[in-house]
């Protein structure tokens, strides 16, 4: 792990490349990291019936955007600000709570 300080290039930059490095923003600066191996980690069932609810969760969003009629229907009663994409998905979270 290495803090970058005064680096024009690096500042404000965040994710992965090519699964080979990480760049995190703190409070103190920019600190790069090697991508993280999770080829060993083994899920609880929780942590796996989770995956799935959101899983399912996002091709339910989805299939309302792809929906003209649908996105159209949800879109009107969303408050401004807020997309049809996340307010599909938190309908779909709150009626199929695990």
């Amino acid at each position: 792990m290495g803090i970058v300080k005064r680096n024009d290039i690096t500042t404000g930059l965040s994710g992965a490349i090519n699964k080979q490095l990480v760049f995190k923003q703190y409070k103190h600066g920019t600190v790069v990291t090697k991508y993280p191996d999770r080829s060993k980690v083994k899920l609880s069932e929780k942590q796996v019936a989770a995956n799935e609810r959101f899983k399912l969760a996002v091709e339910y969003a989805r299939a309302i955007l792809a929906d003209p009629e649908k996105k159209a229907a949800f879109a009107k009663k969303l408050p401004e600000g807020k997309t049809v994409y996340y307010a599909a998905l938190s309908e779909y979270l709150k009626e199929n709570r695990g």
